[in-house]
């Protein structure tokens, strides 16, 4: 164990791996194999830009957890994650993408060898880092197991923040406010969308005062003009042009801890059309967030979102916010709660959300967001940027 590198007490270590041990015998799994590089971390320190390749965590009732992965990045275990070095396990460099051999047949053989060949596995089925060939691997190579859905398992118990989480997030708030007071800086007619990206990429990396700023786990997003419509374009090298709307929804992040936020700017004098979607968001959101109290569920601040916004005629299709925290690529969000009808979360002192209010219709939209940590009697915004469409004359 390196502990200068680790970011958290091995107390909070302690307490996260009892909540997974709870979590796992609400469900009946004995052994749980995680593999979402967020929930890695959130167990044992590990982080590293590996997970292009396969590695895990193996969560048990009895032993510390044991990292999986490939040879190389044991080195990153060794200094990043609490463990020790008798709970770092690995494969040869002969097993990456080949066509005719698995890690996970490996990973086999050590649950095996600890006892657990016969045991009810969870497996996290529906994550961006475990593939088919790997579930086909692992299932092969335990045929006396069973194996059950942990999708999400571990995702849920990291919902309410620690004080350290907390800080960390506050310090990406830090971040994204000084990214956005750039872009505010730099953003004129003529500027290629690919420089105004360079400016506010140095900032978010150069960070703000002792918070250092960490990659990001989404590209920066980009919407001018038409290309508004569509929520998840980045940029280009295309110039900004007078007399339209340009949205960029960014995360300020600090130790993997994320802020995101968006903005809509208008270079000109503002239609008609976005002064009035301005105005329904806007409301929307102040009535959502009168709802983002403890004790009211997810679904509270979707509702009072949409009954604003369908006085104006508008409606939101998708899903208005969702919980964030600790991520890697490709998303930030923490794959658990949603503001949306139907999800009933109560939220609980500790929370943290991105409020994506942001609308998309054929040929416009328009994105004002915040996050927000609830707490015992209020929210807590984790950032300060001008919440309204901003007009760049």
């Amino acid at each position: 164990m390196n502990a200068e590198f680790l970011r958290f007490e091995l107390a909070e270590y302690s307490t996260r791996l009892e909540k997974a041990r709870s979590a796992m015998e609400r469900a009946g799994i004995e052994l749980l194999v995680v593999t979402d590089p967020a929930n890695m971390s959130w167990l044992t320190g590990y982080d590293g830009n590996s997970f292009y390749v396969p590695q895990c965590v193996v969560v048990s009732m009895e032993r510390k957890p044991l990292w999986f992965g490939r040879g190389q990045d044991a080195n990153g275990c060794r200094r990043t994650a609490y463990i020790g070095e008798e709970r770092i396990k690995w494969y040869d460099d002969h097993y990456v993408q080949s066509d005719t051999l698995h890690p996970m047949t490996v990973l086999g053989q050590i649950i095996i060898d600890e006892g657990h060949g016969s045991a009810t596995i969870g497996v996290e089925k529906d994550n961006y880092y475990f593939s088919a060939a790997a579930f086909d691997a692992i299932s092969a190579a335990l045929p006396n197991a069973s194996f059950k859905n942990a999708m999400r398992l571990i995702n849920w118990e990291r919902i309410v923040k620690s004080p350290r989480e907390i800080e960390y997030m506050r310090g990406a708030g830090k971040i994204v406010e000084a990214m956005y007071q750039r872009v505010t800086e730099v953003l004129r007619p003529g500027i290629k969308q690919s420089d105004v990206i360079a400016e506010l990429s140095y900032v978010g990396t150069r960070g703000v005062e002792d918070y250092w700023g960490d990659y990001p786990s989404a590209v920066p997003n980009l919407g001018a003009g038409a290309d508004a419509s569509a929520p998840h374009l980045t940029w280009t090298d295309k110039r900004i042009r007078a007399n339209e709307s340009i949205f960029f929804e960014l995360a300020g992040v600090h130790k993997r801890y994320h802020c995101p936020l968006s903005r809509t700017y208008y270079l000109g004098k503002p239609s008609q059309q976005m002064q009035d979607a301005e105005k329904a968001v806007l409301e929307g959101m102040a009535a959502g967030l009168e709802k983002a109290v403890a004790g009211n569920y997810c679904e509270d601040i979707a509702i009072a979102y949409g009954r604003a916004l369908a006085k104006y005629g508008l409606t939101k299709a998708s899903r208005s916010g969702y919980s964030i925290g600790m991520g890697y690529p490709p998303a930030w969000g923490e794959n658990s709660a949603s503001f949306r009808d139907g999800d009933r979360t109560e939220l609980r002192p500790g929370m943290t959300f991105h409020f994506m209010s942001g609308l998309w219709y054929d040929n416009w939209g328009i994105e004002i967001t915040e996050s927000f940590l609830i707490t015992g009697t209020a929210i807590e915004f984790l950032s300060s940027v001008p919440r309204q469409l901003i007009v760049i004359d």
